[in-house]
């Protein structure tokens, strides 16, 4: 039986070396983190207070609308962390 040809594979030769370039990170906006937080807080104060009073405050006219008051401002919260990096 004749015997079959052996393929040889060419040698891995390794690409060559780049230079390392530092990657500049910018640290976006330096008011984002706060106003977020502030609105998450306040938000949260809002709903807390409405409910620790039994609807006597934070601004007793709007009824149950604190409610929607205290989730706007969470939801602004959400907004402004859009932009954060």
């Amino acid at each position: 039986m004749p015997k079959s040809r052996i393929r040889k594979k060419a040698d891995f030769t390794p690409p060559p070396q780049k230079t390392a370039t530092a990657i500049k990170l910018s640290s976006g906006h330096g008011w984002v983190a706060p106003v977020m937080l502030a609105f998450f807080i306040v938000g949260l104060a809002w709903i807390v207070l409405f409910y620790v009073t039994q609807g006597d405050m934070p601004v007793d006219a709007l009824g149950n609308w604190n409610i929607v008051v205290g989730f706007g401002f969470i939801a602004g919260g959400f907004v402004v962390s859009t932009q954060w990096k």
